[in-house]
């Protein structure tokens, strides 16, 4: 296939068309990874509560699960509503909208990250 087909003339102003179906596809198995992702960050959250051992700051293990497990549920509106945003701009023949998405998970992350190694440092409480 020639890549000029994959590019379509603009309608009428405000006139919406449906896009090539790779387009489509590809915006949904973008979508699906960020849901993947959002579900490893439910999975960790509900791990860290069941099987790891208890931190040596009381309550830090169920608050790093409760915070993991939101996280992933946060992730997945906001893939869903970047989703929904790519495919109306691609049926507008607009230009895609930009996403803090892949910023606002790392610096997510590196935060987890961060207080993950302070719970860690912070030695576990000896019994009597």
């Amino acid at each position: 296939m020639n890549p000029a087909d994959l590019t379509r003339q603009p309608g009428p102003s405000g006139e919406e068309q449906e896009p090539d179906y790779r387009f489509t596809l590809a915006n949904e198995r973008t979508f699906l990874a960020w849901i993947r992702t959002a579900l490893a960050l439910i999975a960790g959250g509900v791990a860290v509560v069941q099987l790891v051992p208890a931190f040596g700051i009381p309550g830090g293990r169920h608050a790093l699960g409760v915070l993991l497990t939101a996280g992933g549920g946060l992730l997945a509106a906001l893939a869903v509503r970047r989703w929904q945003r790519v495919q109306a701009a691609m049926r507008r023949d607009a230009e895609l909208p930009p996403t803090r998405l892949p910023v606002l998970l790392g610096g997510a992350l590196l935060a987890v990250t961060i207080l993950v190694l302070v719970v860690l440092l912070v030695p576990a409480p000896m019994g009597p």
